[in-house]
């Protein structure tokens, strides 16, 4: 090893000049073994108030700052800078007078690809099937199934029972609701849908009553309970319901399956496809209650935007409740304080699931990964980019939008004509409906659905199944802008980037959702979320 030696007669070497021949060792790579024990020390030193760097150069400080701090430097789109980008972009989005009127020109309908309903003709044309129609069979016993979760996971229980029924030739009693921990809503299957609606509408295909008869009743003791529970695994398949759950349901006259949530295959055969097809979008409409109140707000929603958009306007689904944003484990701009208030939550709601051992949780690869909600800050970003100017109608479906006053700000400084629920009905409207999440949800997803435009933000059942309703209703094409979020966390990273760059960016997300608008369901996808081909037929242009 090279030592250079004090030149006799020299100045003994300052602190400063001791530090600085130390960092040139180690950013040279050169005497490395000599220089690693001696920056230590000189760290503990500097660190201890013995030394002080007040007299060294820039250079020095510079590199020790860079020796002593070295830090990991995060990948592009791992942190929140949302808010810087928007104080940046905010006057020119003011002063930008030449966007489009997207609400007019989001869409675009493509030559052969206009699709209509078409389950009840295929339920019924024995050519179709290939097999002659003459009624139904004697029925084989009942099933009961439990719905557990939200609205649209009970949605999904609901249908898929349908389409068990059918197989196994039995009579579905009207389905019980789980009483959720999370949602607390103890809605009844009345008091969210019509169930006189739904029995007649499937009575020509699967036979479907409020309750059991009074004989078998008394054979379990008037105790639903009593009734075997087939505890069937996820995703079961055709073969699985014939073989174990037909042979118990002949021998004891009725069975139950509890709970029932996604215990059914994707992939079954074209017949219990359509019955899924009937129950989903066609016979499962909401309660007379909600009917009429959500019609109320989809008319007063068109009528504030008929003079400025011809009756159109765009709906967002935003995910940005407490519960959500601590379960995603990502990290916004709120600080110390936020962190440990999402740590509360998260012990509180999910006792200790995110320290289990092994567990890694990092919240800047989730934010890569387009794993983290979208802030209402964001949102309005996207969509004002996209070209939805500063007078469209917007309407905002969520839950209780965590610290709502900070974070809803921006978006309606963004889009003053803001609605939700609480604007658009009054409060003895909303009365019979409050402490009922699934009904409140219900009312959301009525606006939702007639809007022109619809924003999902993060993942989830309501989206999926609003997205698949929204094709079956508009020929095929869902109008739903869905946003890459691994993009959108690179465009919003830079808080230097100039507006018309994030516009362009912006709208080439839009085309590319138009563009998706129409699909057709794969092998292993949802129906509920792509009802082409299953639930629709292929129409000539003209």
């Amino acid at each position: 090893m090279h030592v250079t030696r004090r030149k006799r007669g020299a100045p003994p070497a300052t602190a400063p000049h001791l530090v600085q021949a130390v960092v040139k060792a180690v950013l040279r790579r050169r005497g490395v073994l000599f220089a690693v024990p001696l920056l230590y020390l000189s760290a503990i030193l500097v660190l201890a108030g013995k030394w002080s760097l007040d007299g060294a150069s820039p250079a020095v400080v510079v590199g020790v700052t860079a020796a002593f701090r070295r830090r990991h430097v995060p990948a592009p789109g791992s942190v929140y800078k949302s808010s810087q980008v928007f104080e940046k972009l905010w006057p020119m989005m003011e002063a930008d007078s030449n966007h489009t009127n997207a609400l007019k020109t989001a869409w675009h309908k493509k030559s052969g690809q206009t699709w209509k309903p078409c389950t009840n003709k295929r339920l019924t044309n024995t050519a179709y099937l290939g097999i002659p129609f003459t009624g139904l069979l004697p029925s084989n016993g009942y099933l009961i199934i439990e719905a557990n979760g939200g609205l649209n996971q009970q949605r999904l229980s609901i249908c898929d029972a349908v389409a068990v029924a059918g197989l196994l030739n039995a009579t579905l009693v009207i389905p019980m609701f789980h009483l959720n921990s999370v949602w607390r809503d103890s809605s009844k299957f009345g008091d969210i849908f019509d169930e006189d609606y739904f029995i007649e509408s499937l009575k020509n295909h699967v036979r479907v009553v409020k309750g059991l008869p009074e004989d078998l009743l008394e054979k379990f003791d008037h105790n639903i309970s009593s009734i075997t529970n087939m505890r069937t695994k996820a995703f079961s398949s055709k073969s699985y319901y014939l073989q174990k759950v037909l042979p118990k349901l002949l021998e004891l006259g009725a069975v139950r399956i509890a709970p029932f949530s996604n215990r059914l295959a994707q992939t079954v055969p074209p017949r219990m496809q359509r019955l899924r097809c009937l129950a989903n979008f066609e016979a499962l409409r909401f309660s007379e209650p909600i009917r009429l109140l959500a019609q109320k707000m989809v008319d007063r929603m068109v009528m504030k935007s008929h003079s400025l958009s011809d009756g159109k306007y765009v709906s967002v689904h935003l995910r940005f409740e407490e519960d959500m944003v601590a379960f995603s484990c990502c990290k916004y701009d709120g600080g110390i304080e936020e962190e440990a208030e999402m740590e509360r939550v998260r012990e509180r709601g999910w006792r200790g699931k995110f320290h289990r051992h092994g567990r890694v949780i990092s919240p800047e690869a989730n934010r890569r990964d387009g794993r983290c909600p979208l802030t209402p800050l964001e949102v309005g970003m996207m969509l004002r980019g996209m070209g939805f100017g500063n007078k469209t109608l917007l309407y905002v479906a969520s839950g209780k939008i965590y610290n709502a006053k900070k974070y809803m700000a921006p978006l309606r400084q963004l889009f003053p004509l803001l609605e939700t629920k609480e604007t658009l009905a009054s409060a003895d409207e909303l009365a019979p409906f409050k402490g009922h999440s699934s009904r409140l949800a219900a009312l959301d997803y009525t606006i939702c659905a007639h809007g022109e435009v619809f924003v999902t933000t993060q993942g989830g059942n309501f989206p999926h199944f609003l997205m698949g309703h929204r094709i079956y209703m508009y020929d095929g094409h869902a109008k739903t802008i869905k946003p890459d979020k691994r993009k959108m966390v690179l465009y919003l990273d830079n808080p230097h980037i100039r507006w018309d760059r994030f516009k362009r960016q912006m709208q080439d997300m839009l085309r590319n959702s138009d563009a998706k608008g129409y699909g057709l369901r794969k092998p292993n996808d949802s129906l509920y979320n792509f009802p082409m081909p299953d639930c629709m037929c292929p129409q000539p242009d003209g």
